[in-house]
């Protein structure tokens, strides 16, 4: 059985007052969570949380990082400090990297390699957008994204893969996914994986980006093929983010 797994991604929201305040209110509602919970900082706060959370059962993330191990890549931050801040998973190929800074399927993949030869282990986010879903080509976008990983790095690799299915269309636009939507879409990305190795697709975990918040969580988390959420804003509140947490 797949364990639940609750991803918070903060963006580029983040204070010093802040990032204490979320934390410590994360950790006092811990006790009975069963889920693996995973908050993903931006860079200057890893430090902040690694020292936070030390010794709690919260998990740290990275929200982005570059595939060169160092060099002239001024402004950009390799995989080797994100860990050493205590990063054991990053985010890739985020829906707002893909359309704001022109991350390609290509550029997705070489990153879930390189995050996989650093050892950290990746939240591949896929998804399409409200053009897109429109035109009906939902399969046909998430096929493409997933298949340009494998095609990278294998079937196997997904052994140590989270992915994180983004319905773009359903993202402040004023259109609202449907559980049904939600787990139609999960059980497609599933099948896809079973093309290529049924136990990979069985134990693979696919969570849902789509505005996941305290309301529809439990209803979500409770469809067949979704295994938990990556969380946007309510991710900043601690009372929001520990109820989707324990809605697993």
């Amino acid at each position: 059985m797949r364990q639940v797994i609750v991803a918070g991604n903060w963006k580029m929201n983040a204070s010093k007052e802040a990032v204490n305040t979320l934390i410590m209110g994360i950790l006092s509602g811990m006790a009975d969570v069963e889920s693996k919970v995973i908050v993903c900082a931006p860079y200057p706060y890893l430090s902040q949380v690694e020292a936070l959370i030390t010794h709690s059962q919260v998990h740290l993330g990275a929200q982005n990082f570059n595939v060169n191990a160092s060099g002239a890549f001024t402004g950009e931050v390799s995989a080797d400090m994100i860990k050493e801040f205590g990063a054991e998973h990053v985010i890739v190929g985020h829906s707002e990297r893909r359309s704001l800074y022109g991350e390609t399927d290509e550029i997705v993949a070489e990153k879930v390699q390189a995050a996989l030869d650093n050892g950290l282990t990746p939240l591949f986010c896929i998804g399409e957008t409200l053009e897109e879903r429109e035109a009906g080509n939902m399969e046909i976008v998430v096929s493409r994204q997933i298949q340009a990983v494998v095609d990278r790095v294998g079937i196997d690799a997904f052994k140590n893969i989270i992915i994180a299915y983004e319905p773009v269309w359903a993202i402040g636009t004023g259109v609202t996914a449907t559980p049904q939507q939600a787990q139609d879409a999960h059980a497609f990305i599933r099948s896809m994986l079973a093309e290529n190795n049924t136990d990979i697709a069985q134990s693979t975990p696919i969570l849902y980006g789509g505005s996941m918040n305290p309301t529809n969580a439990e209803e979500l988390i409770g469809c067949e093929d979704i295994d938990g959420g990556l969380i946007g804003g309510a991710s900043l509140k601690a009372e929001d983010f520990l109820r989707i947490c324990k809605a697993g």
